[in-house]
């Protein structure tokens, strides 16, 4: 069994995936920025990671000893239009879903290098290939991720390290709700926004839950030359084929729109 390190294992994926992984008999390493909400985890240990914070990576690595998995999955969104989009918030979605991912990655390397094996797997979303509008910084932030991540597949592949991108769609995690928006009361960008209100629920945005995720991360911790890139529920795998099929020369928008 392995040792797996997972990163924003509070709620949501997280926490399902740190469940699924100890059922399974691994050892178990959840973290969290704050560590009392990882009470009640059947794990070995939990401690507090906050991917933002490089002394707490390496506080947290420290105490985790030798990990032969990484899940990165600690990550957040928010909602409005790129014209008006606070910087500020756009900065803080790169920090965290995506340097974040990458700090705690440079973390873990070193040592499964010098042994020549080693798992990466970055919980990224359809929105890392495709994009939703009012959605779009959440989607740059995992664009940014893909890249990182195919990179890595090649660096670190060349030392035994694999790297595995999981692709779900909708989750029934909290996420959206907890999410911030950023809209004026006579946002001009508010009638597409609306739009989209209608459409959760139904055919590519119906929800898959945080235990059917964390099932597409175990079985991909547990095969032996996993994929790059795993799709994660019927309707994330029918978006990324839409995207796949459709022309290069125009935008992409995997819903019908009146605008």
């Amino acid at each position: 069994m392995s040792s797996v390190l997972i990163t924003g294992a509070s709620r949501g994926i997280g926490r399902a995936v740190a469940t699924e992984l100890a059922a399974r008999g691994h050892r178990v390493v959840a973290t969290a920025r704050r560590p009392e909400d990882l009470a009640g985890l059947p794990v070995d240990q939990a401690l507090r990671l906050d991917v933002t914070d490089p002394e707490s990576i390496e506080q947290a690595l420290r105490d985790a000893g030798e990990i032969d998995v990484l899940v990165s999955n600690a990550g957040a969104t928010v909602r409005a239009p790129l014209e008006s989009v606070p910087m500020a918030e756009v900065e803080a979605l790169f920090d965290l879903n995506t340097f974040g991912a990458l700090r705690v990655a440079q973390g873990v390397l070193p040592a499964m290098r010098r042994r020549g094996a080693g798992r990466l797997l970055f919980v990224s979303s359809v929105q890392g290939r495709i994009t939703v509008p009012m959605i779009g910084p959440y989607a740059a932030s995992k664009w940014a991720l893909e890249a990182l991540a195919e990179t890595l597949a090649v660096e670190a592949g060349h030392f035994g390290v694999k790297v595995s991108l999981l692709q779900p769609g909708s989750v029934s995690s909290g996420g959206p709700e907890r999410a911030k928006s950023f809209f004026a009361e006579d946002d001009p960008y508010l009638p597409l926004f609306q739009q989209f209100g209608p459409l959760r629920g139904t055919g590519i945005f119906e929800p898959i839950t945080p235990e059917e995720v964390a099932v597409a991360v175990a079985d991909t911790v547990e095969r032996p030359d996993p994929p790059l890139r795993v799709p994660v529920g019927a309707p994330a795998r029918t978006a990324l084929e839409a995207r796949k099929a459709a022309s290069e020369t125009a935008p992409f928008v995997p819903v019908a729109i009146d605008w």
